[in-house]
């Protein structure tokens, strides 16, 4: 039986559905890439969903026909520490995929739709910071790599990752 996937917008109402979907996702997927000490400390932070983010409309999830959600992600104009550059950067956030919904082009499907929505809102480049796993994805979906950063999450807490870019 296939399963039909719906590719909306979020609102705050999503919450408790994307905070399950990353919390169920980044201790599964980015356990082979990051030692547990960074885990430990990390995915207590990076693993609930910003209201603010889900609000923005430029957010997205993919749910199947019982309204569960398997992937998400989105963009910004700010950046994912605060603050506004060029008219023309956005940020891509968050993007997630349920771990038992890898590899059906769901996150995938959730980029080029937040890149058709970012081109058509001005945005010509795209920013992102990657973890260290989902380096390959970006990679196909056109990114390059321009290094290595460590994300500040609170004083004395750091996410190693990778920043990304990609023309529109």
């Amino acid at each position: 039986m296939t399963q039909n996937i719906t590719i909306r917008p979020t609102s705050g109402a999503d919450t408790p559905a994307i905070d399950a979907l990353l919390a169920a996702s980044y201790p599964v997927l980015l356990k082979p890439d990051y030692p547990p000490s960074v885990l430990v400390t990390a995915l207590p932070l990076i693993s609930r969903a910003r209201p603010e983010l889900l609000r923005s409309g430029t957010f997205y999830m993919a749910q199947d026909d019982e309204g569960e959600a398997l992937a998400a992600g989105g963009w910004t104009h700010s950046g994912p520490q605060g603050g506004v550059g060029p008219r023309d950067l956005g940020h891509i956030r968050h993007v997630v995929t349920h771990p038992k919904a890898t590899r059906r082009g769901l996150a995938g499907a959730i980029l080029r739709h937040a890149f058709d929505q970012a081109r058509a809102a001005g945005i010509t480049r795209l920013s992102c910071q990657s973890s260290r796993t989902a380096v390959p994805f970006y990679a196909a979906m056109g990114f390059a790599v321009q290094g290595e950063i460590e994300i500040a999450l609170r004083p004395g807490i750091t996410f190693p990752a990778v920043q990304m870019i990609r023309a529109l």
